[in-house]
């Protein structure tokens, strides 16, 4: 317990408390005891209540609308299991044995209700400061990406749109070159329209560089009008 309490940077006074976050159903279940499903009810809410007091009141740039996207990507399963892995949730979670045989362990969904479960945890045992400090530190740069790209989220829709005004055309993204290692990778996206190159496009991930392309097309288009 002593390993966890030092990665997420809080000490439980009640250990038992800890316990029950990390125990999944199954090993309840076989047990007869309390699963963590209640602490995962009330983390959630918890998460939510927190990033997007976070949100309002480090972003006020953002709209109401905005501010909903950059949740539901940060609130999420995906962010919530990279939180799991960097902790090492996977290391310490009570599982049946059957889970345990088909790698529960592992399984994102599983490390993220882990994730929720240990924000109530800390809430209960140490109240809202202690639990607004695990997840601003442990979720601030999502956020702060998801903030600064939240407007990508519409530029291929945008791009269709305008390019479909007089009717159906044939729009095709191809990703046409990858640089640096697995964990730093840079791709290179390219939109066209019926064969005709429109832009292309600079990102960390596919979907970015897609989503550059379809910016830059866009723009590119105007200037085209004027």
């Amino acid at each position: 317990m002593e390993t966890i309490e030092q990665s997420i940077k809080y000490t439980f006074k009640d250990k038992q408390l800890l316990k029950k976050a990390l125990t999944h159903t199954s090993y309840a279940y076989e047990k007869n005891i309390e699963s963590n499903e209640k602490l995962e009810f009330l983390g959630d809410s918890i998460l939510e209540f927190i990033s997007s007091e976070y949100m309002y009141q480090n972003y006020p740039k953002l709209k109401e609308g905005e501010m909903t996207k950059v949740r539901a990507t940060v609130v999420c399963e995906k962010s919530l299991y990279k939180i799991a892995k960097l902790h090492n949730f996977s290391d310490f979670l009570f599982l049946g044995k059957s889970e345990k045989k088909t790698g529960g362990q592992n399984r994102p969904a599983i490390l993220a209700d882990s994730v929720e479960a240990i924000i109530a945890a800390i809430y209960l045992d140490g109240g809202i400061e202690e639990a607004r400090k695990f997840i601003i530190e442990n979720l601030k740069d999502e956020i702060k990406i998801a903030s600064t790209h939240v407007g990508d989220r519409d530029y291929k829709t945008m791009l269709q749109e305008k390019l479909q005004e007089h009717g159906e055309v044939n729009i095709q993204y191809e990703i046409i070159s990858e640089k640096g290692p697995d964990h730093n990778k840079s791709f290179t996206a390219q939109v066209s329209c019926d064969g005709k190159v429109l832009a292309q496009g600079s990102g960390k991930s596919k979907k970015e560089a897609q989503m550059r392309s379809s910016s830059k097309s866009i723009r590119n288009l105007k200037i085209e009008k004027r």
